[in-house]
């Protein structure tokens, strides 16, 4: 893991977010379940899969650049 000092500065809050997955995730067999949270805008959805996962984090990623460039 790296130490704060030694992160990239393009690691940005606005693009985190918390991935919680369920008891039964067997990601080796390509099973993923849970929930996603986006740190800064609290939006959070479940996902049964990895697309739904992936989708999900697309969405708001556009939408944290198009905020950005908006500026």
């Amino acid at each position: 893991m790296m130490s704060p000092t030694n992160q990239p500065t393009r690691l940005s809050v606005t693009r985190a977010f918390v991935v919680q997955f369920q008891a039964d995730t067997a990601i080796e067999q390509g099973h993923l379940a849970g929930r996603v949270e986006h740190v800064v805008s609290g939006r959070a959805t479940s996902f049964q899969s990895q697309e739904t996962l992936l989708a999900f984090m697309a969405q708001v990623l556009r939408e944290v650049r198009g905020d950005s460039t908006q500026r």
